[in-house]
């Protein structure tokens, strides 16, 4: 690591960086054209403008830590705690990829991986992330190179492919942590499997980092790391009120401090001042919508390409999405985490995520944040570019139209690939979710 980058880092994350962020928002306001306020949406959250200094603070900084830090890409699912012990700058490419989508450049961002031999049909997140390193252009300007590269398992086996490839790309070591898939119980030989590896990460990533593991900085960074998603956990918990003070639309934004920055202070501190703002709007009242008359529940990764649109079709019928199985990710299994056995507790956080367990995991949970949350309406996104996360939702959709009396649609899309979205499909699924739940409100049972 240079000693000069590492001022340059420095003077940047204290100095230049401030500066740049309050003439960039001095300018933003200046060049604003005032837009009218949707009529249908509630008051925006205060959190909001603070979300958005703290990613843009990341990806800026980003630009500056190769060279005066260890730089590591990992999946979302990666047990981030022990690079945050070693003085890691972490990237999320899965993040990453939510923003270029987000910000609609997902296909123009995957065409130099395509051009290059790479699937269509692979994980757009991952076609994102790969045209990223052979050239194309990022609206978050380019990524830092990485040292080392983190694979967990424990979201899909697709990463493994990808991270395979970025490995080889970058000429670095790629470290993996492998979780059996859980059908049913978790057992203790799993449990050993993966804490087992979980040392066995920690020699490698003391010789890339060029430094030791710190125990006792270990504990205070898991414990943070456990409160931060417990955290998160207790916002999504306030949409059980009644209006909901914020959507999962919101949420689907708000979500990325715990995954992007789980360990750090900075995102613990965020989500205390999230649930504090939020608690106060249920304390008067105050919903994510000025007219809540439906609630829904989503399940599967956001169509990141067309979340206003959704939000405002849903919205301006008074449909409320207040819960989703893809935000409750990181919040279901950070009670695991305990430092009297870390390596095993956190075998066990990172495993029992939904995504690594069976359909009838997946069945109960969404069972219980129907009548936790009093949903009215089940919103499924079968995703071409997840299949572990869509396989068996036609399914489930049945199940729960049968056993909970949900009005329910499946919309087939992807997460960033706007080419495989159809407007006239999506709206005929969309419309007659529509009219399902007014029939709900009418005392008429469901359509089918």
């Amino acid at each position: 690591m240079s000693v000069n980058q590492k001022l340059r880092y420095l003077l940047m994350r204290e100095l230049g960086l401030p500066a740049a962020l309050k003439g960039r928002d001095l300018t933003k306001r200046l060049r604003r054209k005032p837009r009218p306020y949707p009529d249908w949406l509630g008051p925006p959250l205060r959190c909001n403008a603070r979300l958005r200094s703290i990613m843009t603070r990341h990806y800026l900084l980003a630009k500056y830590a190769e060279g005066a830090m260890p730089v590591a890409w990992v999946t979302s699912g990666a047990p981030v705690e022990l690079l945050r012990v070693l003085g890691y700058y972490t990237v999320y490419p899965e993040n990453h990829g939510a923003v270029c989508g987000a910000r609609k450049v997902g296909v123009a961002m995957s065409q130099p991986a395509e051009r290059a031999g790479y699937s269509p049909d692979l994980c757009s997140y991952a076609r994102i992330d790969l045209g990223q390193a052979l050239g194309a252009g990022s609206p978050v300007g380019r990524l830092p190179t990485p040292d080392v590269l983190i694979c967990s398992t424990n979201i899909c086996q697709t990463v493994l492919h990808w991270y395979k490839q970025l490995a080889w790309l970058y000429g670095v070591p790629l470290l993996l942590f492998d979780t059996p898939f859980i059908a049913g119980e978790l057992g203790d030989a799993d449990v050993e499997y993966m804490a087992d590896q979980l040392r066995a990460l920690i020699p490698p990533l003391e010789r890339a980092a060029g430094r030791a593991f710190d125990e006792k900085a270990f504990e205070e960074i898991a414990r943070r790391s456990r409160q931060t998603s417990l955290l998160w956990g207790e916002a999504l918990a306030t949409m059980q009120a009644r209006p909901a003070p914020m959507s999962i639309f919101d949420a689907f934004v708000h979500m990325a401090p715990v995954v992007s920055l789980r360990g750090l202070p900075v995102a613990e501190q965020y989500y205390e001042i999230l649930v504090a703002e939020l608690k106060e709007r249920v304390k008067q009242g105050v919903g994510g919508l000025k007219r809540e008359r439906f609630r829904l529940l989503w399940d599967n990764i956001a169509v990141w390409f067309k979340v206003a649109d959704f939000a405002r079709l849903f919205g301006e019928a008074g449909g409320a999405f207040v819960a989703a199985t893809y935000t409750n990710a990181w919040a279901e299994t950070a009670h695991h985490l305990d430092m009297s056995t870390p390596f095993e507790s956190m075998a066990k956080a990172y495993s029992l995520v939904v995504l690594n367990r069976d359909l009838s995991h997946r069945v109960h949970l969404m069972k219980r944040i129907i009548k936790d949350y009093q949903i009215d309406g089940v919103l499924f996104h079968s995703t071409r570019s997840c299949k572990p996360y869509s396989v068996g939702q036609y399914d489930i959709q049945a199940q729960l139209a049968r056993e909970c009396s949900v009005a329910t649609a499946v919309v087939e899309a992807d997460t960033t690939d706007t080419r495989v979205y159809s407007e006239g499909a999506a709206a005929t699924r969309l419309e007659a979710l529509l009219e399902a739940l007014e029939a709900r409100q009418e005392g008429a049972p469901p359509l089918e």
